[in-house]
């Protein structure tokens, strides 16, 4: 090959080189700027390419089970309506096994009336340990939610715990004469008062730990449920707040009340019909109404409670200490009660069943009773300021197997215009020491025909 040739050939060689590898660096920059364009659209079908694949998710993030409250928008400075938020995060950790919604402290959270449904994944559990608050207006409930605030239905394994305080800011609700701020038709405050907290068709239901003050009405409640214990919680409200019950007990079985601080204006522990098997001890209450059992039987319905155990209960300033009362042509029965262990102080009426109840002036008389039976005082000591015990049974169905058991009741000091006990148609057993000393001839002995009658009237709980 000539010298010509030579250079021909190397000039035709780098040509081809420079040609081949130029397109190549193109193609790879125009192939990457078509993979981040198809990146950005997500693909498409006939395109050529699959989709670009998600992203990893963050395992940490994904299995996360606390939810904090401030995490799902809330502001938690007491103004700003917070409910959204929680209904948010209750959302979110109802799907979790084992997950906390948190509620944390050193905020306070302006809840409107809500309700947080489950059923939810088990063992989940509410944290408050910052505020709660109710709105403070009566004008700004809705006819609709005048039954309860925060409502919680068809949990099973659920808790709420924790350090917290939730206010029901319910003094607005206690004045007669404020104004329902309904220019229009001008209403006052509505009959209805709303719960604080209340708990409907739920199991296996725990409360801890927890405050709850100045609700509009009842303070806690249980309705239809099941399983449930109340443990070293906090309730109060001023004594002039009317019919705020402490812990009001509606068809419900199987409950734990322990090591807690109850006072308001109405009673500490409200039993009603439905409920059996309850277990409340190592209770302070007061001021307040006491524990009791009722009203029961209103408008002639039918109420039946059984197994009722209250022990190691220390009450003082009430309007009774532990009672049973029921209305007039009531039907059904209490069987089974035990009230022992008590020490009141300076409680009216220490000792009370009253069949001829009425919170009215005046009520008509109507024969027929819830019956009563097996119902013990045991170990009942202190003070009262008015009668030491008052027992008014049905005239038609007398109270059967009543115990009294170890009474030591004395006038508190300074206090006049004592009252003899009174025991009107009941039967039962008394044993010593008795104080004051008429408790002794304050039962009746009960005969086998005394039995059948008031028997045969407590069918209708079988």
């Amino acid at each position: 090959m000539n010298k010509g040739s030579k250079i021909l050939t190397l000039f035709l060689v780098s040509l081809l080189v420079s040609s081949s590898v130029v397109p190549l660096e193109a193609r790879k920059h125009h192939h990457n700027k078509k993979s981040k364009h198809q990146k950005q659209r997500g693909g498409g079908k006939g395109s050529g390419s699959s989709p670009a694949p998600a992203p990893l998710p963050d395992y940490n993030q994904t299995q996360s089970t606390i939810f904090n409250i401030l995490s799902f928008g809330a502001k938690g400075n007491g103004v700003f309506d917070d409910s959204k938020a929680l209904i948010a995060a209750w959302t979110a950790a109802c799907k979790i096994p084992g997950a906390t919604l948190q509620i944390p402290p050193d905020y306070k959270f302006l809840i409107k009336p809500i309700t947080l449904n489950g059923p939810c994944m088990p063992q989940l559990v509410l944290q408050i340990d910052g505020d709660v608050l109710a709105p403070p207006k009566v004008s700004s409930w809705s006819k609709s939610s005048l039954f309860q605030w925060l409502n919680f239905k068809w949990l099973h394994n659920f808790t709420i715990g924790g350090s917290g305080t939730v206010d029901g800011q319910g003094f607005n609700w206690w004045t007669v004469s404020t104004l329902y701020n309904n220019k229009k038709k001008g209403k006052h405050v509505p009959d209805m008062k709303p719960t604080a907290l209340r708990f409907y068709s739920s199991y296996n239901v725990t409360v801890r730990d927890i405050t709850i003050i100045n609700s509009p009405q009842c303070h806690l409640k249980f309705d239809n449920s099941g399983n449930v214990k109340v443990d070293n919680i906090t309730i109060s409200s001023p004594e002039s707040s009317p019919n705020t019950d402490g812990i009001h007990l509606q068809n419900t079985q199987d409950v734990e009340i322990q090591h807690s601080n109850i006072g308001c204006g109405d009673d500490c522990v409200s039993i009603q019909t439905g409920c059996s098997n309850i277990h409340i001890h190592h209770i302070n209450c007061g001021p307040g109404h006491g524990i009791s059992l009722g009203g029961l039987g209103k408008d002639k319905s039918v109420a039946c409670v059984s197994n009722i155990v209250v022990e190691n209960i220390s009450i003082q300033n009430t309007l009774s200490g532990v009672r049973i009362k029921t209305w007039q042509g009531g039907v059904g029965s209490v069987k089974n009660v035990s009230f022992s262990n008590i020490q009141v102080s300076d409680v009216k009426v220490p000792i009370m069943i009253d069949q001829y109840y009425c919170d009215k002036y005046r009520c008509k008389n109507q024969t027929g009773a819830v019956a009563i039976s097996g119902i013990k005082y045991d170990q009942i000591i202190g003070s009262y300021t008015v009668q030491p015990i008052h027992l008014a049974c049905s005239s038609q169905i007398p109270c059967i197997d009543v115990d009294l058991i170890g009474i030591q009741l004395n006038p508190s000091s300074g206090s006049r215009g004592f009252q003899s006990a009174l025991c009107w148609n009941s039967y039962g057993k008394s044993q010593a020491p008795l104080v004051p000393s008429s408790i002794d001839y304050c039962l009746r002995r009960g005969s086998g025909a005394v039995r059948r009658i008031a028997r045969s009237h407590d069918h209708a709980c079988y």
